[in-house]
C-alpha cells in the first residue's frame, strides 16, 4: 500500500514492517530509516546492497537463518533495490525470518514490478521520497539556526536553500560544518558563510557530458559555474565526451534507418539504463550524423592541444563546451 513519508511515525512501534523507500531524496530516506530503526539494542541490523545479495545468495540466507541465542529481532536494510530482489523479499516475509525489511531504491517508474507489488500489497508499504521544495528546506535551515542559537540573516538562509538543490543530505552535511565552525561563536558573517558552504550539486563527469550533448545550455553553464574542474578533470571530460559521442553516432545511424526512437534505445548495445533513456533521446534528436563525426574529430584535436598546454586546460574545455551551444555549430 502507498504510505506518505510524513505518516511513517505510525509504524515506529509496529512489528513485521516491510517497506520500500524510493526516490532521489537520500537525506530524507536516511533520516526516516534512523527514526524507524532507532537505537533499540534488541534489534540486529543487517546492511546489504542488492548486488551483494544476488552475488552471494547462499551466504546471505545463511546469515539470515542462523539466529543467535541472544538475537531475538532482525532488521534488513537493502540499498540499490530493483525488481531483481522482489522474489527474495517475498521469501523472507513468508518464512518470518525478519521483523523489518527496508528497501532503499533509487527513482522507480510506474512500470517497476517492485514498486507495483508494494503499492498493491495490503501488508507491504511503498513510500516515495521526492526532492524537498524550497519551503521545506528553508524551514529545516531556520529551525537549525534557532535550535543552536546562531545568528544569521534571511538572505544567508535563502543562499543556503538555493544551493542545496532540494537534497537534505547535502544540507545536513553543510549545517554540521556550520555548527562546528560556530562553536563558541553564535554568529556567522555572510563572507565566512560563502567560504564555508559547499552545497552545489555534485555532478559527476558522465552526467555533465550527457547534459552538454543534450544541449541543455542553462544547466551546463550552471555546472560550469558551480564546479572548479582540475586539469585531470578536463582530460576525463574530453574522454567521456569521446566515448559518449561514439555511442551517439551509432545510435543516430540506427535511428536514421528505423525512425523509431524507442526501438533505437531498447536495442542498443550495451544496454542504456532506464534513467538515462530520456536524455539519450534528446541527444539523438539534437545531433545530425555529420555533426557528430565533426565533434569526434574535434575532441581528438582538443585532447592533443590540452596535453601540450595542460595549464590552460580549463579554459580550453570551457571554450569547447561553449562552442556546442553556438548557433554556427
Amino acid at each position: 500500500m502507498i504510505l506518505k513519508n510524513f505518516e511513517l511515525h505510525k509504524l515506529e512501534n509496529s512489528k513485521n514492517k516491510i517497506l520500500l523507500f524510493y526516490g532521489k531524496n537520500e537525506g530524507y530516506k536516511n533520516e526516516s530509516i534512523l527514526k524507524l530503526v532507532g537505537t533499540n539494542i534488541e534489534y540486529k541490523i543487517y546492511n546489504y546492497t542488492e548486488k551483494e545479495i544476488l552475488n552471494y545468495i547462499d551466504e546471505f540466507y545463511s546469515n539470515i537463518y542462523n539466529k543467535s541465542l541472544f538475537e531475538e529481532k532482525k532488521i534488513i536494510i537493502i540499498k540499490g533495490a530493483t525488481d531483481l530482489i522482489l522474489n527474495i523479499i517475498k521469501d523472507l516475509n513468508e518464512n518470518n525470518i525478519v521483523d523489518t525489511i527496508i528497501l532503499n531504491s533509487d527513482q522507480l517508474d510506474k512500470k517497476s514490478k517492485l514498486r507495483s507489488f508494494f503499492e498493491k500489497s495490503k501488508s507491504y508499504y511503498s513510500v516515495a521520497f521526492y526532492p524537498d521544495n524550497e519551503q521545506t528546506i528553508i524551514k529545516i535551515i531556520y529551525n537549525f539556526f534557532k535550535k543552536n542559537n546562531i545568528q544569521i540573516s534571511n538572505k544567508d538562509i535563502s543562499l543556503i536553500a538555493n544551493k542545496c538543490n532540494g537534497d537534505r543530505m547535502f544540507l545536513y552535511n553543510e549545517l554540521d560544518k556550520i555548527k562546528s565552525y560556530t562553536s563558541g561563536n553564535k554568529k556567522i558573517s555572510s563572507s565566512n558563510l560563502s567560504k564555508l558552504i559547499n552545497l552545489s550539486e555534485d555532478h559527476d563527469v558522465s552526467e555533465f557530458v550527457d547534459i552538454c550533448l543534450a544541449k541543455n545550455k542553462k544547466k551546463a553553464l550552471h555546472i560550469l559555474n558551480e564546479n572548479n574542474f582540475s586539469n585531470e578533470d578536463c582530460i576525463k571530460i574530453l574522454r567521456t565526451f569521446l566515448q559518449k559521442s561514439k555511442r551517439l553516432l551509432n545510435l543516430s545511424k540506427d535511428y536514421s534507418q528505423n525512425q523509431n526512437l524507442d526501438l533505437t534505445i531498447s536495442t542498443s548495445k550495451p544496454t542504456i539504463f532506464w534513467k538515462d533513456k530520456e536524455i539519450v533521446k534528446q541527444q539523438i534528436l539534437n545531433w545530425e550524423i555529420n555533426n557528430i563525426k565533426k565533434l569526434i574529430y574535434n575532441l581528438n584535436e582538443y585532447e592533443i592541444l590540452i596535453k601540450k598546454s595542460l595549464n590552460n586546460s580549463v579554459n580550453m574545455v570551457t571554450n569547447f563546451i561553449m562552442s556546442l551551444f553556438s548557433k554556427n555549430n
